[in-house]
């Protein structure tokens, strides 16, 4: 879970996403239902200042197993399709810390649907070799049709002529979520966890337990 020699500038950025894409690895080799999840999220302030958090839980009762924060300044600047870069450091600083290793990252972002195919689940999957798939509340790459309004409904995004994921309906009549591959998981496994992880709200319960508690480390 190394960064190694952190880049700072766009086009350093552009050549380790080119370099390490290579790396994911589109083939499936995770349990359908997994012991734990493990969800990733970051908050921003106005200072620079980024709080990362990362929550486990059980897969099969949704209940927290263990959760851990980091606070850290942003090391590259903001620029759409390199989140990962400011969104990384603290995010790996964090795991680091759990006691035990996760069986798979849930992210707040994208997979393979990034316009390089590599989107922050992706590296992540890449830099720690865990399973990893992305749930993105809005559309970055692709065109779609509107999946129909019952749960569990979805659509192809398609990006380029490639499905690179699935407008996936988590609850009745509300907006859909954007899942994509990430690392070590195919599309349908992550939409099918996606839906285990959502049993009551469009976001899945890892993605909400990040997202506060990235806010309350915050401050």
């Amino acid at each position: 879970m190394h960064t190694g020699d952190w880049p700072t500038t766009v086009e350093d950025a552009l050549a380790v996403q080119e370099r390490l894409r290579d790396q994911v690895d589109r083939t499936d080799d995770l349990p359908e239902l997994p012991p734990t999840v493990t969800g990733l999220d970051v908050a921003y302030d106005d200072t620079g200042v980024i709080a990362a958090a990362v929550v486990t839980l059980e897969t099969a009762g949704l209940t927290v197993v263990e959760e851990r924060t980091h606070r850290a300044r942003a090391v590259f600047p903001y620029e759409p399709g390199l989140f990962a870069f400011r969104e990384l450091p603290p995010l790996l600083a964090a795991l680091e810390q759990l006691d035990h290793e996760p069986d798979v990252l849930v992210c707040d972002g994208h997979g393979l649907a990034h316009p390089r195919r590599f989107g922050l689940a992706c590296h992540l999957g890449v830099l720690t070799g865990l399973p990893a798939f992305g749930v993105g509340k809005t559309r970055f790459v692709g065109t779609h049709t509107s999946p129909a309004a019952a749960r569990g409904s979805s659509e192809p995004l398609v990006d380029a002529g490639e499905e690179v994921g699935a407008v996936l309906r988590t609850q009745d009549g509300v907006k859909p979520v954007y899942v994509s591959a990430g690392h070590r998981i195919d599309l349908a496994h992550a939409c099918r966890l996606t839906l285990a992880l959502s049993p009551r709200y469009r976001l899945p319960e890892t993605t909400r337990r990040a997202d506060r508690l990235s806010r309350v480390a915050l401050g």
